[in-house]
């Protein structure tokens, strides 16, 4: 039989584990928040923060730019470290890599993005069903991109930007192909094209995990007329980008569906 002390530590790691999972998810996050979501003290989501710092999974975030820093004692806030998101790193990525470095090897820079273009051709027929289900809002339909991606564990989540809500950013906190695409970005450029053809609009990729940015942000505009969408716009991967857009007092909408 399991001990009372055995039964409380499996607990507090379920729930340092959540933590974690939060912070990946919508990070950079204050420990206030931490404790909204999950229902903690914030003495127990301290005891979190601190053990899961000691470990090395999360770090304070820094902003950049003179304007990110004020006066006072800001709230702190928290984003995963690579080692913190390794956990959820798929196994198969080294023989991704390899299967890739071949088949460049072998069929040349075409293939290569014709395995990109099959990839999310899977993936808009998958979706396509559910969000065109959310009807002709667009901000409907980015939701439900996210929940869709959520269920296939990439931790995304929608916020606003704006007070009128002009744009929507789309954050993907965990990448299961994070490790593959870090060696090719065609994965990355195909998956935006995807997003833009599935929400009929010019999207704009402003971070990524594979290049070092906190999360996969993607920048959606809600104030434009709806338009077929043959290619999606793309940026250079600016990593604080995604979080100069998160510094004010948004709150992201999380998900519904389960995380990985």
């Amino acid at each position: 039989m399991r001990t009372q002390d055995e039964t409380r530590q499996d607990a507090e790691a379920s729930t340092r584990e959540k933590v974690l999972e939060l912070v990946v998810e919508q990070g950079p996050v204050s420990a206030a928040t931490l404790a909204r979501t999950l229902d903690l003290t914030p003495a127990a989501v301290r005891r979190h923060i601190a053990h899961l710092q000691d470990d090395g999974q999360i770090v304070v975030h820094e902003p950049a730019g003179p304007g990110q820093r004020r006066r006072g004692r800001p709230a702190r806030h928290y984003v995963a470290t690579e080692a913190g998101r390794a956990g959820l790193t798929d196994a198969y990525s080294d023989l991704a890599t390899h299967v890739l470095d071949f088949l460049q090897q072998v069929a040349g820079e075409d293939a290569l993005a014709a395995f990109a273009e099959d990839r999310v051709a899977e993936l808009e027929r998958r979706y396509r069903p559910v969000i065109d289900q959310a009807g002709t809002s667009r901000a409907a339909r980015v939701q439900a991109l996210a929940e869709a991606l959520t269920a296939d564990g990439y931790a995304a989540t929608t916020r606003g930007i704006g007070s009128q809500a002009i744009a929507l950013q789309l954050c993907q906190g965990h990448c299961p192909v994070q490790d593959v695409a870090e060696h090719y970005p065609q994965l990355c450029e195909a998956e935006t094209q995807a997003f833009s053809r599935l929400l009929d609009v010019h999207v704009q990729r402003l971070s990524t995990l594979a290049t070092g940015g906190h999360v996969c942000t993607t920048h959606i505009p809600l104030a434009v007329p709806r338009q077929t969408a043959d290619t999606a716009l793309t940026a250079p991967s600016d990593p604080e980008t995604h979080d100069d857009h998160l510094s004010g007092d948004q709150s992201p909408t999380r998900s519904t569906e389960g995380n990985r």
